[in-house]
């Protein structure tokens, strides 16, 4: 009889455990969006989830960026700096130098693909671990744009150097892109809705999708296979700069502001939204859908930790006990 039961206890534990695992990021957010939705009058209200999705959006960008290195197992901890060095970049070009959109869209965009390059040379040429050479990028993209800068954010008519006033401002068409909305819909949500179905269908169903699959499970098969290893590496950073530096213009854009560090707080935010991804639907894997829940179980929580009067310090203990969890679950999925 006592070993029928250990049998049948044993039995539970293997289909609980796995439906948890598979379904655990779902049950999460739920039972989160019932809990804010009875503690806090106005979570369930338009306005809300309207800063929800905005706030969403851009920690997206940056967690597909993530997603891209984790993919082809790497790691980018660059991504944070990168945001905020676009962010100046975008608020420079509008409000320094009197540039139109294409301009304040396509400098950041040159910033994300440098950075990336810079991290794929020490990552993939010079064969530094991928954390330590993502650190050191992280501290010099960092201290690029706070010497940029001077350590002032960069606003419409912000008093110069050399005596007046900034001519530059922030134009309609950009702040569009992080306040305006479509069909009642956030512009940026949208943005991130069509990003994250077009960068799935990628992975999922064109050759070079799965080759970045291919690098990331076994380097040394895919490169005997014939697979370009070390390009397709490559391809990785340079996305993952690219994605964060559209968080970057989102980010601006939503703020109207060049706010130095801006981009700091994010990184643990996408690389939590990246790992809780692997779990979801029991993929797995680093994916692009899971990572977009990832994203938004953190903006849900923040949301209504902010709007319970959480302060910003201590929800820093629950970012960095939902990274611990997501890393378990990762961890004893591989086991």
């Amino acid at each position: 009889m006592m070993e029928e039961a250990v049998v049948i206890k044993t039995k539970k534990q293997r289909s609980i455990l796995p439906f948890l695992y598979k379904h655990g990021t779902m049950l999460v957010i739920l039972a989160v969006t019932i809990y804010f939705s009875i503690a806090v009058d106005e979570f369930l209200t338009y306005s809300n989830f309207s800063d929800i999705l905005r706030s969403i959006s851009i920690v997206t960008f940056v967690a597909i960026g993530i997603t891209f290195s984790l993919i082809v197992d790497g790691f980018d901890l660059s991504v944070g700096s990168t945001v905020s060095l676009a962010t100046i970049g975008s608020a420079a070009a509008l409000v320094l130098f009197r540039q139109e959109l294409l301009v304040a869209l396509l400098v950041p965009i040159v910033i994300g693909i440098a950075v990336g390059l810079i991290n794929s040379f020490l990552v993939v040429k010079v064969k530094l671990p991928d954390l330590l050479a993502t650190l050191a990028v992280m501290y010099i993209v960092n201290g690029i744009h706070l010497t940029y800068t001077k350590g002032y954010s960069i606003y419409n008519s912000m008093p110069l150097e050399g005596g007046g006033t900034a001519t530059g401002k922030f134009i309609p068409s950009f702040l569009f892109i992080g306040q305006g909305s479509l069909f009642s819909i956030p512009f940026s949500a949208l943005l991130m809705i069509i990003t994250v179905i077009l960068v799935h269908l990628f992975l999922q169903y064109t050759k070079p999708g799965r080759l970045f699959y291919m690098t990331g499970g076994n380097r040394e098969a895919a490169r005997l296979s014939g697979i370009p290893v070390n390009r397709y590496r490559t391809y990785a950073y340079v996305l993952s700069g690219v994605f964060a530096a559209i968080a970057g213009i989102i980010l601006a854009s939503r703020i109207g502001t060049g706010q130095v560090s801006a981009g700091a707080p994010l990184l643990m935010d996408g690389v939590a939204a990246a790992f809780i991804g692997i779990s979801v639907f029991g993929a797995g894997k680093p994916n692009v859908i899971g990572t977009f829940f990832g994203a938004i179980l953190i903006g849900i929580l923040l949301n209504g930790l902010t709007m319970l009067n959480v302060p910003y310090y201590a929800q820093d203990i629950i970012k960095g006990a939902i990274l611990v969890g997501a890393l378990a679950l990762s961890h004893l999925q591989k086991k």
